[in-house]
């Protein structure tokens, strides 16, 4: 929710996107109108029908006990930290994550991203993201090294799945990692993959695995 004050009215909006900075941008964009001659009356309620990127923590769905699914594209220690700081206020219950580090890539993050999840999440599950020429048991124990309590689960799909069917009402899921990426590089080839898909057939599915 949102209260935006111009030319001394005050206008109370219901802004459909998660976090600090998706609100910020939102209101640069109506500044930027505004500042070009259109009227607050006309642009501020259209913030009410603004959708964010695909990916960014998108609500990708929601489970039959009303936890909320996010997918975001973070992939870095900060990017991370900040997803989860976005969602905390709307937690109830506990804050779950699912992510991976991508092989053949800055390996010193690995353990840092461990680090964060663990810090900021309730409930931490490390599974992979595009492990590449590497193998995807090694990417998940450096990340493991630094995240204690986290479960490890292989096979991002299957993560996923796991991931959903513990939600219960009042926590908050974010799939972290690939965003709006539709394909999990491995060993050279790249597999036809989305955490979009992932989680409609979790729920399709009852979040049963195999």
């Amino acid at each position: 929710r949102l209260v935006v004050e111009h030319d001394g009215g005050r206008e109370k909006l219901l802004l459909p996107l998660v976090g600090a900075f998706q609100a910020s941008n939102a209101l640069v964009a109506a500044g930027l109108a505004l500042a070009t001659g259109a009227s607050a009356s006309t642009t501020l309620p259209l913030l009410a029908n603004l959708r964010g990127a695909r990916g960014r923590l998108e609500l990708a769905g929601t489970t039959p006990a009303s936890a909320p699914i996010f997918i975001d594209y973070a992939h870095t220690p900060d990017a991370l930290a900040k997803a989860l700081d976005a969602l905390r206020p709307y937690v109830k219950g506990r804050l779950a994550v699912v992510f991976g580090c991508g092989g053949d890539r800055d390996k010193g993050k690995r353990p840092e991203m461990g680090a964060v999840a663990v810090s900021k999440a309730d409930v931490t599950i490390v599974t992979d993201d595009n492990p590449r020429g590497e193998e995807p048991v090694e990417i998940r124990r450096q990340i493991l090294v630094e995240a204690p309590g986290a479960v490890e689960i292989a096979g991002r799909a299957g993560a996923v799945a796991e991931a959903i069917a513990g939600l219960k009402r009042g926590d908050v899921l974010l799939i972290a990692g690939k965003g709006h990426e539709t394909g999990q590089i491995i060993k050279g080839a790249v597999i036809p993959y989305s955490d979009h898909d992932a989680v409609d057939a979790a729920l399709k599915h009852g979040a049963k695995l195999g």
